[in-house]
């Protein structure tokens, strides 16, 4: 998500309720972007259990297996192809996976071996469920939501007219206030 936004699309608009208010979606998409040093990052061994999981329920070709985790994971982890792929490779090096090329797609599955280790994996929680006290709401879904809540509101600020972007400024006014009001509640 970073980078999602110029750094300011009003520049040479002159000040205003526009400007305004993507300054204030900027800060809050800031507010959720994700620190260097916020732990969401996986360990290696990891990506490891993860793909032995989901190979022991079917097989899949990387792509499959990035989406999966990030799905299950609530969006809170989502490993990069040059995490997923060395695994695989090391996986099939070790004899307890094997890939077959299909449509085009390297489709990897469990080897006889690999379905003993994913096995004796399944004794503990997949590396999606195990990953510590975090609450999936609070940190993947409300992120999320007030990321695409900045978008939403810097698209009005970029194309809508004066009169939209007046309304978007209650809109928003209104949301922080009801936000508030949550909190604010026994």
């Amino acid at each position: 998500m970073n980078n999602s936004f110029p750094s300011n699309p009003f520049a040479g608009a002159g000040a205003g309720p526009a400007s305004a208010l993507f300054e204030a979606m900027e800060q809050l998409r800031i507010s959720f972007a994700p620190r260097p040093s916020g732990g969401s990052r996986m360990a290696r061994g990891d990506v490891r259990t993860a793909v032995l999981s989901l190979l022991a329920e079917k097989p899949m070709h990387g792509y499959q297996i990035i989406n999966e985790i990030a799905e299950r994971s609530g969006g809170s982890w989502k490993p990069s192809a040059g995490s997923v792929y060395p695994t695989l490779q090391l996986l099939a090096d070790e004899g307890l996976i094997t890939a077959e090329e299909q449509n085009g797609r390297k489709t990897y599955s469990l080897t006889d071996a690999g379905a003993e280790v994913a096995a004796e994996a399944t004794e503990t929680p997949a590396p999606w469920e195990a990953s510590g006290p975090r609450d999936h709401t609070r940190f993947s879904a409300l992120p999320k939501a007030g990321v695409d809540l900045a978008a939403a509101a810097a698209q009005v600020g970029r194309t809508g007219s004066p009169e939209q972007v007046q309304q978007a400024i209650e809109v928003l006014d209104e949301a922080r206030r009801r936000l508030y009001s949550i909190l604010a509640q026994d």
